[in-house]
């Protein structure tokens, strides 16, 4: 596997991370888009957690690097339960074990970066440092990466973060040049990170339902890769659910408005009118009109506001595939886990949109309603 690894010379992009959100999402597209001629770029996986899971799901991609994508939901409509073979990856590393092929790879052959490090991938372990000889954490280890790429004399590359994380390409390049002040004495090492890299903020969207064994995974129909366009940027591969935008805000706030929002608002109608021991999943609650019905009148607010606040998006073509994507009947998403930090989540996902109307001076009482709704429950 090493050896192949090495000797593959479309071997271009390093994914932190065997999560299978990654697998069915960035790998997924990657797989379609070398299948249709339109890319050549392979996924070189590196495992980089502590996690025994991640560690066993690692050696399992080293002896199938083809597994099945299964994709089980509904769309435009139609309930559709299929089965893909996802063939992207040129192989897969444990930095643990593989810092030398992995560090020699990065020189030679990588030009693009894809992470997905979870909530706190981006924290910096104690006493941590990109000049050990095995850093600990993430940022340390992608720095040190960085590191012997510029010392080769090689050209930057485009870092493209997947992590739930607003500015999520400004965040880690922000984070990077940090560690770079602080552990190397080079100017011209920093004028690197800053000029000849791209930081790129990307948005994913998908729901990844379960995993499948050993390797493989189940997700919806829909999926969304919004990039950021920025000067000089490449692609690693071609998709129509990739989408390269002018702002990646615009569709933070949509999701987080609308897909985020009615989640939570379900929550909230379910625990107020009792419903708690009579409905479970997600499914069944959006096809009680007890539930659905001052869902969709308050999304009439929210639609309205966005399309106002954001003219370059389609929130009511977003609004009809959320109500979809939750008709779901192969997913089993339990309001229950929707509800855990309900209270944080209320004020995240409502307080902004007071704030927005304000600004556009719209009037969205529903909204304000159920904003004092919240306030009467603290």
């Amino acid at each position: 596997m090493t050896h192949e690894v090495l000797e593959d010379a479309h071997a271009e992009i390093l994914q932190f991370g065997t999560s299978r959100f990654l697998l069915a999402h960035v790998d997924a597209f990657v797989s379609a888009s070398l299948a249709a001629g339109q890319s050549q770029k392979r996924v070189v996986v590196v495992q980089s957690s502590p996690r025994p899971a991640g560690r066993d799901k690692a050696r399992a991609l080293m002896r199938q690097s083809v597994y099945p994508l299964r994709i089980r939901g509904r769309r435009d409509g139609q309930d559709i339960d299929e089965t893909h073979q996802v063939d992207a990856l040129a192989g897969c590393l444990i930095a643990d074990e593989q810092w030398e092929t992995l560090e020699r790879l990065f020189v030679e052959r990588i030009t693009h970066v894809v992470s997905n490090t979870a909530d706190r991938g981006y924290e910096v372990a104690e006493g941590d440092s990109p000049c050990e000889m095995l850093p600990r954490s993430f940022p340390c280890r992608l720095l040190k990466l960085l590191r012997a790429r510029f010392e080769a004399g090689r050209a930057g590359v485009t870092l493209m973060p997947c992590e739930l994380v607003s500015d999520n390409g400004q965040v880690l390049r922000r984070l990077m040049l940090e560690l770079a002040v602080e552990h190397y004495a080079d100017n011209g090492f920093i004028a690197w990170l800053e000029t000849q890299c791209l930081w790129v903020d990307t948005l994913v969207d998908r729901i990844v339902s379960e995993a499948l064994e050993p390797v493989g995974a189940v997700a919806e129909p829909y999926a969304l890769w919004a990039v950021r366009r920025v000067p000089g940027l490449e692609m690693p591969c071609c998709h129509p659910d990739v989408q390269v935008v002018d702002e990646v805000e615009p569709f933070e706030k949509q999701k987080l408005h609308i897909l985020n929002l009615s989640h939570t608002f379900l929550v909230h109608q379910w625990q107020s009118l009792s419903l708690t021991g009579e409905i479970t999943l997600v499914r069944e609650a959006i096809v009680d009109p007890r539930l659905r019905a001052p869902l969709e009148a308050l999304l009439e607010e929210v639609v309205a506001l966005l399309g106002r606040a954001f003219p370059t998006l389609d929130p009511a073509a977003y609004r009809a595939t959320t109500l979809e994507r939750f008709e779901n009947p192969f997913l089993d998403h339990r309001l229950a886990d929707i509800a855990e930090n309900h209270e944080a989540k209320c004020q995240r996902r409502v307080m902004p949109l007071l704030a927005l109307a304000e600004h556009h001076d719209m009037n969205i009482p529903l909204v304000r309603a159920w904003a004092a709704e919240i306030d009467g429950r603290r």
